[in-house]
């Protein structure tokens, strides 16, 4: 990654949630390093997966995470939450197209294209499309990002592994990530679920260790142009 945080920086979540268990700390950190921090939720919960009760108490918990980590904006799509493969494969590329060309961010997170959740692999797919290097504004960055509960639970003979070549240093802010995650108190679970504070600190600690550091967040690079 670049040694300074760019001017933008665009994360986009599948649902709300997925951006604090992948992207937390270093949200926190960029944010301190003077980076504007966009975050896009791309889908919307509604009946009958979903009752609107649990839609409005998630995103009333990503406004309270969001606002504790700095995020200057929270943008939400609204497709579909587990049902995204109803929805036509142009359209969901033409919504992130049209976001990344507006906010023109520096850098892109984006879920790892081998989760288990089949939201997370389309949305992959069509951030591929959005930050396609194509003329002089396009993100000099794209990087996966991890998902406990998501991307360590799919076959390895279904999809590549996680295997990160990215770390980013979230000493000094994983307190800040794990009370964001906190946040979200309808998602999270008793340890030893993954989706609990216990589990995401231990693998801030296990990521940190990797590169000899306290606690980090760790990614997989899709694309770093140096211009």
């Amino acid at each position: 990654m670049l040694s300074r945080a760019p001017a933008v920086v665009l994360v986009i979540a599948p649902h709300p949630d997925d951006e604090v268990l992948g992207v937390g700390g270093t949200i926190a950190r960029m944010i301190t390093e003077g980076a504007r921090v966009v975050v896009a939720v791309v889908t919307k919960g509604g009946p009958p997966l979903f009752s609107e009760e649990s839609v409005a108490q998630g995103r009333e918990e990503a406004a309270r995470a969001h606002a504790l980590l700095g995020v200057a904006e929270t943008i939400y799509l609204d497709f579909p939450a587990a049902r995204l493969d109803t929805v036509p494969h142009g359209d969901l590329n033409a919504k992130l197209c049209d976001l990344v060309q507006r906010l023109a961010p520096g850098t892109v997170f984006v879920p790892y294209r081998g989760d288990l959740h089949r939201d997370h692999q389309l949305v992959f797919e069509s951030c591929l499309v959005a930050t396609r290097p194509i003329g002089d504004s396009y993100p000099r960055e794209v990087l996966a990002y991890e998902t406990l509960s998501e991307t360590n639970w799919n076959a390895a003979c279904a999809a590549a592994p996680f295997a990160p070549n990215v770390y980013v240093d979230i000493s000094d802010h994983l307190r800040t990530k794990l009370a964001a995650l906190e946040c979200y108190e309808s998602q999270l679970k008793a340890f030893p679920d993954e989706r609990s504070v216990e589990a995401v600190r231990a693998l801030a600690a296990l990521r940190g260790a990797t590169v000899s550091v306290a606690a980090a967040e760790a990614f997989v690079l899709v694309r770093e142009v140096l211009r």
